[in-house]
């Protein structure tokens, strides 16, 4: 089936202070930070993260709204996922820099399929699945 052209270009979470979020998605994930922007009308700041550059890769938008401090998870969302060569290592490197790891490196339940969840500053799950 033809999708006329379309992708995903990112996913955007709603952060209570950027600069610790760029922190942790830059130090502890190894993304990049690809560019930020300014809505000084609007009152919030955007920052958009990755691993390779757009429109090749998926980006991550973090959205700053200036004086909020934090966000009402919610029960809709689950989790963004990471491919990584070897969760073991991850894990234990995310958490040499001081990364939260809430779901040790193993199987998934009922499968062989190697994963775990780290969680970032603002309380959202990334999963991480090994891929070889």
């Amino acid at each position: 089936m033809h999708n006329g052209g379309m992708r995903i270009l990112h996913t955007m979470l709603r952060v209570g202070n950027l600069q610790r979020s760029i922190d942790f998605y830059t130090q502890v994930l190894g993304m990049r930070l690809l560019r930020t922007s300014e809505n000084t009308a609007y009152k919030y700041t955007l920052a958009f993260l990755g691993y390779g550059d757009h429109p090749e890769r998926a980006e991550l938008e973090l959205t700053y709204n200036w004086g909020v401090e934090s966000y009402e998870m919610g029960t809709a969302f689950g989790h963004i996922a990471l491919a990584v060569q070897d969760v073991y290592a991850a894990c234990d490197r995310i958490r040499a820099v001081g990364g939260n790891v809430t779901r040790e490196a193993g199987p998934v339940k009922g499968g062989t399929t190697v994963i775990a969840f780290v969680t970032d500053p603002d309380g959202y799950k990334i999963e991480l699945i090994e891929h070889t």
